[in-house]
């Protein structure tokens, strides 16, 4: 492995650091590396030729009123490389307004999601407002070029896949949203070349929906009017709509006005989806109400007959109360935890002509986090790869390959210690079926102190990885993570080498 130290931020969390989000699996890294040709256990196949981006939040601050919640850290993007059975990678701090800001003062100016606005120093971002915009939740490839982004709306910044250095924020010809920023979960759609998104916010019409073209110009934005503020994560779409939610778990009115950004579920409510044509007006959007739930991540969508068909995962308790067992984090934070909500895959059938609404419960076992084989997005798909998690716990401790045509379930534990993070599907050079291909994780190895970013065969992912690549430092856990083919990068098909292909990446 040839590994060169690159950068260092500046971090004032301290030393005897007791906060479990901090700590552990969960440990932050302030060193940014560059490591080429990894070592490797087992053997990376010829045919995997791409890219593996990871999204993590990575503090460097304590919380402003030391109230630090896990999703209050500064974005670091993770990538992991693969070319001609080689690999390398990158990790980097997204250059944020706010990073960079905290950098030069050497401490925090925002106030955290636990914590009153008001505590913040500066003005911020994000549809609560007062927030730090830390791009640390999504990642996804556009263009050619990275976008990472924000759960409460912000910038997208822009980022070469291949290096991580930043490269500004998206302008769209001088029409991007700025007052509202932009949710994560963008769409990426392979087959036309655009990118759908949507925003939301605390002020009418509390909802937009957005689409970039290829050459990555604005040309569509609509208002989608919601009957107050929402918390919508996630969007769907097929080949030819857009789908949106209004799911009854938001801030609680009363206590909104007071400033007071409190969530409750609302089970009175049904939960909403909304369907649009891709480029449709906002007298377009058909509303259809199902059995209240709340998503927080859509699978995929595609259309059958007169049907929408529409994957996603059911919480049975999207607002878990406090039952007096384990330790305080763990009641703080029980809603993170994939058990406490109890997730379970499920399935939306939308009729567009009779305006019902048909449900069903794919899997009765509880999972999360949910992705295809990019080439299905849309369009009907037969597996998803999805997370299973630690009790009690926001961690990912195996992965699951769901046949939604047969029930059957292939499941592989990364073992007592071991966190992973989202699963992408990477499929291989000249693939030929949806599962023709390879899953790539990251783990967290707290027995080994280390991590490595693990390969598996799509259609034996029981037999365990059939490639472990080393890493040059544990990393933190993490979360959500996209997969960009070789191809889809400029500059990457036509180099001789992975050098000449990481000075050839986008600019």
């Amino acid at each position: 492995m040839d590994v060169e130290l690159v950068g260092h931020a500046l971090s004032t969390l301290p030393e005897d650091d007791d906060h479990p989000y901090r700590t552990g699996p969960w440990q932050p890294q302030t060193s940014e590396w560059r490591a080429d040709d990894l070592t490797v256990t087992g053997e990376i196949p010829a045919d995997l030729d791409g890219v593996y981006l990871r999204n993590t939040e990575n503090p460097v601050h304590p919380a402003i009123a030391g109230k630090y919640h896990p999703f209050d850290g500064d974005g670091m993007i993770h990538v992991v490389g693969f070319r001609d059975g080689k690999a390398f990678y990158r990790n980097r701090f997204v250059r944020t307004d706010g990073f960079l800001a905290e950098q030069e003062t050497k401490e925090p100016l925002w106030a955290g999601l636990a914590e009153p606005p008001a505590r913040s120093l500066r003005e911020g971002w994000g549809a609560r407002g007062g927030l730090k915009d830390s791009s640390s939740t999504d990642v996804v490839v556009h263009a050619g070029v990275a976008l990472s982004s924000f759960y409460q709306c912000g910038d997208l910044y822009r980022l070469n896949p291949l290096t991580l250095d930043t490269l500004g924020k998206s302008a769209w010809g001088g029409k991007f949203p700025s007052q509202w920023g932009v949710s994560a979960h963008p769409k990426s759609d392979e087959h036309t070349g655009e990118l759908l998104f949507f925003n939301y916010g605390k002020a009418a019409p509390y909802l937009h929906y957005g689409v970039v073209d290829a050459q990555n110009h604005l040309v569509h934005y609509i208002d989608v009017p919601l009957p107050g503020p929402r918390l919508p994560h996630d969007m769907a779409y097929t080949e030819n709509y857009a789908i949106l939610n209004d799911c009854p778990l938001f801030w609680e009115p009363e206590l909104l006005e007071q400033g007071v950004h409190a969530a409750r579920f609302h089970p009175e409510l049904p939960l909403r989806i909304g369907v649009v044509p891709r480029r449709g007006t906002s007298e377009q959007v058909r509303w259809f109400e199902a059995d209240p739930t709340y998503v927080l991540h859509w699978v995929n969508a595609y259309e059958e007959g007169d049907e929408i068909v529409l994957d996603g995962f059911f919480q049975d308790d999207p607002e878990p109360q406090d039952r007096g067992d384990g330790s305080y984090y763990q009641r703080m934070f029980r809603f993170l935890a994939l058990d406490r909500m109890q997730s379970h895959l499920h399935r939306w059938r939308l009729n567009l002509v009779t305006g019902q609404v048909r449900e069903e419960r794919l899997r009765d076992t509880v999972t999360e986090f949910g992705m295809i084989n990019g080439r299905h997005a849309g369009r009907r798909n037969r597996y998803a790869y999805a997370a299973t998690g630690v009790e009690g716990w926001f961690l990912f401790d195996g992965v699951v390959k769901h046949d939604l045509q047969t029930g059957h379930d292939e499941r592989y534990a990364f073992g007592e210690g071991v966190f992973g993070s989202e699963t992408a599907m990477a499929p291989r050079v000249g693939s030929k079926g949806e599962d023709d291909g390879y899953l790539i994780t990251i783990v967290t190895d707290m027995n080994r102190n280390l991590s490595e970013c693990l390969v598996f065969d799509a259609q034996r992912v029981a037999d365990g990885p059939i490639a472990r690549v080393a890493l040059p430092e544990r990393v933190s856990s993490g979360t959500h993570a996209t997969w960009a083919s070789g191809s889809s990068i400029p500059g990457w098909s036509t180099a001789d080498t992975v050098s000449a292909a990481l000075r050839m990446g986008p600019a």
